[in-house]
Protein backbone atom coordinates (compact mmCIF):
# COMPACT_ATOMS: atom_id res chain seq x y z
CA UNK A 1 0.00 0.00 0.00
CA UNK A 2 1.45 3.32 -0.80
CA UNK A 3 1.27 7.00 0.21
CA UNK A 4 -1.84 8.27 -1.33
CA UNK A 5 -3.73 5.01 -0.49
CA UNK A 6 -3.14 5.69 2.78
CA UNK A 7 -3.75 9.50 1.97
CA UNK A 8 -7.12 9.03 1.05
CA UNK A 9 -8.12 6.59 3.82
CA UNK A 10 -6.81 8.77 6.61
CA UNK A 11 -9.10 11.52 5.15
CA UNK A 12 -12.13 9.01 5.20
CA UNK A 13 -11.28 8.82 8.82
CA UNK A 14 -11.07 12.24 9.14
CA UNK A 15 -14.34 12.23 7.94
CA UNK A 16 -15.76 9.78 9.78
CA UNK A 17 -14.28 11.03 13.10
CA UNK A 18 -15.68 14.88 12.02
CA UNK A 19 -19.52 13.43 11.71
CA UNK A 20 -19.27 11.32 14.87
CA UNK A 21 -18.02 14.67 17.08
CA UNK A 22 -21.30 16.74 15.43
CA UNK A 23 -23.20 14.05 15.98
CA UNK A 24 -21.92 14.32 19.75
CA UNK A 25 -22.45 18.15 19.58
CA UNK A 26 -25.87 18.15 17.84
CA UNK A 27 -27.12 15.79 20.91
CA UNK A 28 -25.48 18.17 23.89
CA UNK A 29 -27.04 21.42 22.17
CA UNK A 30 -30.59 19.70 21.89
CA UNK A 31 -30.95 19.48 25.65
CA UNK A 32 -33.24 21.60 27.06
CA UNK A 33 -32.57 25.67 27.80
CA UNK A 34 -31.20 26.42 31.55
CA UNK A 35 -34.59 28.18 32.56
CA UNK A 36 -37.09 25.25 31.18
CA UNK A 37 -39.02 23.18 34.02
CA UNK A 38 -38.30 19.61 33.93
CA UNK A 39 -41.04 16.94 32.91
CA UNK A 40 -41.20 15.79 36.52
CA UNK A 41 -41.95 19.59 37.72
CA UNK A 42 -44.52 20.04 34.77
CA UNK A 43 -46.09 16.90 35.91
CA UNK A 44 -46.22 17.88 39.64
CA UNK A 45 -47.31 21.55 38.60
CA UNK A 46 -50.25 20.02 36.41
CA UNK A 47 -51.67 17.69 39.09
CA UNK A 48 -51.56 20.43 41.68
CA UNK A 49 -53.71 22.75 39.82
CA UNK A 50 -56.09 20.22 39.04
CA UNK A 51 -56.60 19.28 43.03
CA UNK A 52 -56.87 23.18 43.63
CA UNK A 53 -57.98 25.07 40.31
CA UNK A 54 -59.00 28.18 42.43
CA UNK A 55 -55.26 28.57 43.95
CA UNK A 56 -53.44 27.78 40.68
CA UNK A 57 -55.34 30.31 38.15
CA UNK A 58 -53.10 31.92 35.60
CA UNK A 59 -53.20 35.68 35.72
CA UNK A 60 -54.09 37.77 32.57
CA UNK A 61 -51.49 39.87 31.26
CA UNK A 62 -53.31 42.58 32.39
CA UNK A 63 -53.58 41.66 35.90
CA UNK A 64 -49.59 41.26 36.01
CA UNK A 65 -48.72 44.61 34.35
CA UNK A 66 -51.19 46.11 37.01
CA UNK A 67 -48.92 44.71 40.13
CA UNK A 68 -45.99 45.53 38.22
CA UNK A 69 -47.56 49.03 38.38
CA UNK A 70 -48.88 48.82 41.95
CA UNK A 71 -45.18 47.50 43.10
CA UNK A 72 -43.15 50.39 41.60
CA UNK A 73 -45.55 53.45 42.00
CA UNK A 74 -47.76 52.47 44.80
CA UNK A 75 -50.69 53.77 42.47
CA UNK A 76 -53.31 51.09 41.53
CA UNK A 77 -54.18 51.11 37.54
CA UNK A 78 -57.69 50.77 36.49
CA UNK A 79 -58.69 47.23 35.56
CA UNK A 80 -58.43 47.08 31.60
CA UNK A 81 -61.12 45.09 29.85
CA UNK A 82 -59.41 41.82 28.51
CA UNK A 83 -61.05 42.03 25.29
CA UNK A 84 -58.81 44.00 23.55
CA UNK A 85 -59.90 42.86 20.09
CA UNK A 86 -57.06 41.22 19.20
CA UNK A 87 -56.87 37.72 17.88
CA UNK A 88 -55.46 34.77 20.18
CA UNK A 89 -52.37 33.27 19.87
CA UNK A 90 -52.48 30.01 18.30
CA UNK A 91 -49.78 27.36 18.10
CA UNK A 92 -48.75 27.06 14.64
CA UNK A 93 -49.06 24.12 12.66
CA UNK A 94 -45.97 21.84 12.82
CA UNK A 95 -46.35 20.49 9.49
CA UNK A 96 -46.82 24.69 8.32
CA UNK A 97 -43.66 25.51 10.25
CA UNK A 98 -41.30 22.84 8.60
CA UNK A 99 -38.07 21.25 9.63
CA UNK A 100 -38.04 21.75 13.70
CA UNK A 101 -34.27 21.80 15.35
CA UNK A 102 -34.12 18.76 16.67
CA UNK A 103 -35.47 17.01 13.17
CA UNK A 104 -32.54 19.40 11.50
CA UNK A 105 -30.31 17.73 13.94
CA UNK A 106 -31.12 14.33 13.68
CA UNK A 107 -30.97 14.44 9.59
CA UNK A 108 -27.88 16.36 9.58
CA UNK A 109 -26.00 13.69 11.83
CA UNK A 110 -27.55 10.70 9.64
CA UNK A 111 -26.58 12.30 6.36
CA UNK A 112 -23.06 12.84 7.73
CA UNK A 113 -22.47 9.41 9.50
CA UNK A 114 -23.41 8.45 6.04
CA UNK A 115 -21.21 10.43 3.95
CA UNK A 116 -18.21 9.58 6.70
CA UNK A 117 -19.01 5.64 6.16
CA UNK A 118 -19.69 6.09 2.00
CA UNK A 119 -16.04 8.29 2.20
CA UNK A 120 -13.75 5.57 4.24
CA UNK A 121 -15.54 2.45 2.51
CA UNK A 122 -14.75 3.85 -0.68
CA UNK A 123 -10.75 4.67 0.68
CA UNK A 124 -10.48 1.54 1.53
CA UNK A 125 -11.57 -0.33 -1.86
CA UNK A 126 -9.36 1.89 -3.72
CA UNK A 127 -6.67 1.20 -1.54
CA UNK A 128 -7.21 -2.88 -1.68
CA UNK A 129 -6.90 -2.35 -5.31
CA UNK A 130 -4.26 0.18 -5.82
CA UNK A 131 -1.47 -0.99 -8.04
CA UNK A 132 1.62 -2.77 -6.16
CA UNK A 133 5.06 -0.09 -6.03
CA UNK A 134 7.14 -0.49 -8.32
CA UNK A 135 10.85 0.48 -7.99
CA UNK A 136 12.00 -0.59 -4.74
CA UNK A 137 12.07 -3.06 -2.16
CA UNK A 138 9.45 -5.33 -2.43
CA UNK A 139 8.47 -4.40 -6.20
CA UNK A 140 11.19 -5.22 -9.63
CA UNK A 141 14.10 -2.70 -8.90
CA UNK A 142 15.84 -2.15 -12.09
CA UNK A 143 19.38 -2.53 -11.55
CA UNK A 144 21.27 -1.62 -14.47
CA UNK A 145 22.13 -3.38 -18.38
CA UNK A 146 23.65 -6.73 -18.03
CA UNK A 147 27.41 -6.25 -19.36
CA UNK A 148 27.50 -3.20 -16.64
CA UNK A 149 26.68 -5.63 -13.90
CA UNK A 150 29.01 -8.17 -15.33
CA UNK A 151 31.86 -5.41 -15.06
CA UNK A 152 30.11 -4.52 -11.56
CA UNK A 153 31.03 -8.30 -10.70
CA UNK A 154 34.60 -7.97 -12.17
CA UNK A 155 35.27 -4.89 -10.35
CA UNK A 156 34.16 -6.22 -6.88
CA UNK A 157 36.09 -8.72 -6.84
CA UNK A 158 33.55 -11.51 -7.89
CA UNK A 159 30.52 -9.86 -6.04
CA UNK A 160 28.22 -6.97 -7.15
CA UNK A 161 25.80 -5.42 -4.92
CA UNK A 162 22.57 -3.97 -5.40
CA UNK A 163 21.38 -1.57 -2.35
CA UNK A 164 17.95 -0.53 -3.74
CA UNK A 165 17.36 -4.42 -4.52
CA UNK A 166 18.88 -5.80 -0.72
CA UNK A 167 20.72 -8.32 -3.18
CA UNK A 168 24.02 -9.32 -4.28
CA UNK A 169 24.53 -10.18 -7.83
CA UNK A 170 27.41 -13.00 -9.06
CA UNK A 171 28.10 -14.98 -11.27
CA UNK A 172 26.47 -18.77 -11.71
CA UNK A 173 28.46 -21.01 -13.83
CA UNK A 174 26.78 -21.74 -16.87
CA UNK A 175 28.34 -25.24 -17.06
CA UNK A 176 26.38 -25.61 -13.72
CA UNK A 177 22.59 -25.12 -15.09
CA UNK A 178 22.02 -28.61 -16.02
CA UNK A 179 22.24 -29.26 -12.00
CA UNK A 180 21.38 -26.35 -11.13
CA UNK A 181 17.40 -27.69 -13.08
CA UNK A 182 16.89 -30.36 -11.24
CA UNK A 183 16.91 -28.37 -7.44
CA UNK A 184 16.57 -24.74 -8.28
CA UNK A 185 12.89 -23.31 -8.66
CA UNK A 186 12.35 -22.42 -12.55
CA UNK A 187 11.83 -18.79 -11.80
CA UNK A 188 15.36 -18.14 -11.40
CA UNK A 189 16.80 -20.73 -14.10
CA UNK A 190 16.41 -17.66 -16.75
CA UNK A 191 18.87 -15.90 -14.71
CA UNK A 192 21.48 -18.93 -14.41
CA UNK A 193 21.32 -19.13 -18.14
CA UNK A 194 22.75 -16.38 -18.76
CA UNK A 195 25.11 -16.71 -15.93
CA UNK A 196 23.87 -14.97 -13.07
CA UNK A 197 22.13 -15.33 -9.28
CA UNK A 198 20.60 -12.60 -7.23
CA UNK A 199 21.25 -13.56 -3.09
CA UNK A 200 18.73 -11.69 -0.97
CA UNK A 201 21.59 -10.19 1.49
CA UNK A 202 19.44 -11.02 4.83
CA UNK A 203 20.95 -14.61 6.28
CA UNK A 204 18.05 -17.32 6.70
CA UNK A 205 19.47 -18.00 10.49
CA UNK A 206 18.50 -14.48 12.50
CA UNK A 207 18.38 -11.88 9.16
CA UNK A 208 21.28 -10.08 10.02
CA UNK A 209 22.72 -8.89 6.54
CA UNK A 210 25.61 -11.40 5.22
CA UNK A 211 28.66 -9.56 3.58
CA UNK A 212 31.18 -10.83 1.39
CA UNK A 213 34.18 -12.32 1.61
CA UNK A 214 36.56 -11.73 -1.25
CA UNK A 215 39.22 -13.59 0.15
CA UNK A 216 37.42 -17.26 0.44
CA UNK A 217 35.10 -15.91 -2.40
CA UNK A 218 31.90 -16.59 -0.17
CA UNK A 219 29.40 -15.03 1.61
CA UNK A 220 29.91 -15.00 5.62
CA UNK A 221 27.56 -14.10 8.17
CA UNK A 222 29.19 -11.70 11.10
CA UNK A 223 26.45 -12.52 13.30
CA UNK A 224 26.99 -16.55 13.89
CA UNK A 225 29.55 -17.26 11.34
CA UNK A 226 26.98 -18.71 8.95
CA UNK A 227 28.40 -19.28 5.48
CA UNK A 228 27.58 -19.88 1.56
CA UNK A 229 29.19 -20.37 -1.24
CA UNK A 230 29.43 -17.43 -4.19
CA UNK A 231 25.98 -18.37 -5.78
CA UNK A 232 24.29 -18.54 -1.76
CA UNK A 233 24.05 -22.87 -1.12
CA UNK A 234 25.66 -23.20 2.48
CA UNK A 235 28.41 -24.70 3.18
CA UNK A 236 28.71 -24.05 7.23
CA UNK A 237 27.24 -22.30 10.46
CA UNK A 238 23.77 -22.68 12.16
CA UNK A 239 21.86 -21.19 9.17
CA UNK A 240 19.00 -23.84 8.13
CA UNK A 241 19.47 -23.34 4.41
CA UNK A 242 20.80 -21.76 1.67
CA UNK A 243 20.85 -17.62 1.10
CA UNK A 244 17.18 -16.85 -0.37
CA UNK A 245 17.50 -15.61 -3.84
CA UNK A 246 15.24 -13.54 -5.86
CA UNK A 247 14.24 -13.60 -9.65
CA UNK A 248 16.17 -11.74 -12.27
CA UNK A 249 14.44 -10.23 -15.29
CA UNK A 250 15.82 -9.33 -18.50
CA UNK A 251 14.26 -6.87 -21.34
CA UNK A 252 14.83 -6.86 -24.88
CA UNK A 253 17.77 -4.01 -24.42
CA UNK A 254 19.74 -6.00 -21.95
CA UNK A 255 18.23 -3.91 -18.96
CA UNK A 256 18.46 -5.84 -15.82
CA UNK A 257 15.78 -6.09 -13.16
CA UNK A 258 15.51 -8.12 -9.74
CA UNK A 259 12.02 -8.97 -8.65
CA UNK A 260 12.48 -8.68 -4.92
CA UNK A 261 8.81 -9.02 -4.22
CA UNK A 262 9.40 -12.70 -5.02
CA UNK A 263 11.33 -14.36 -2.39
CA UNK A 264 12.79 -17.92 -2.99
CA UNK A 265 13.67 -19.83 -0.18
CA UNK A 266 17.58 -21.33 -0.52
CA UNK A 267 18.42 -24.53 -1.10
CA UNK A 268 18.36 -27.70 1.92
CA UNK A 269 21.83 -28.28 3.50
CA UNK A 270 24.32 -29.85 1.52
CA UNK A 271 23.25 -28.62 -1.94
CA UNK A 272 26.33 -27.67 -3.74
CA UNK A 273 25.59 -27.33 -7.42
CA UNK A 274 28.67 -25.60 -8.42
CA UNK A 275 31.62 -27.48 -6.34
CA UNK A 276 32.78 -24.26 -5.38
CA UNK A 277 34.56 -24.20 -2.24
CA UNK A 278 36.97 -21.71 -0.39
CA UNK A 279 39.88 -20.67 -2.49
CA UNK A 280 41.10 -18.38 0.22
CA UNK A 281 41.66 -17.58 4.30
CA UNK A 282 38.01 -16.93 5.83
CA UNK A 283 36.88 -13.48 6.84
CA UNK A 284 34.71 -15.63 9.57
CA UNK A 285 36.14 -18.18 11.98
CA UNK A 286 36.97 -21.34 9.86
CA UNK A 287 34.44 -23.66 7.92
CA UNK A 288 33.54 -27.21 9.43
CA UNK A 289 33.22 -28.16 5.72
Amino acid sequence: MNATAVIVIAIGAAVLLGALAFMTLARRSDVRGAGALSAETVRRDAAARAAHPDEHEVPTAAEVEAEGAEARTGVALATIDEDTGLTPWVPPDPDALGVSRRQFFNRATISLMAAGLGTFSAASFVAFLWPTKTGGFGGKVPVGRIDDIRSGISAGDGFFYAPEARAWITEYPVDAVPKAEAVYATSLLPGMERGLIASYQKCPHLGCRVPQCVSSQWFECGCHGSQYNRVGEKKAGPAPRGMDHFPLEFSAAGEVTIDTGTIVNGLPIGTNTTGQEAEGPHCVGESDH
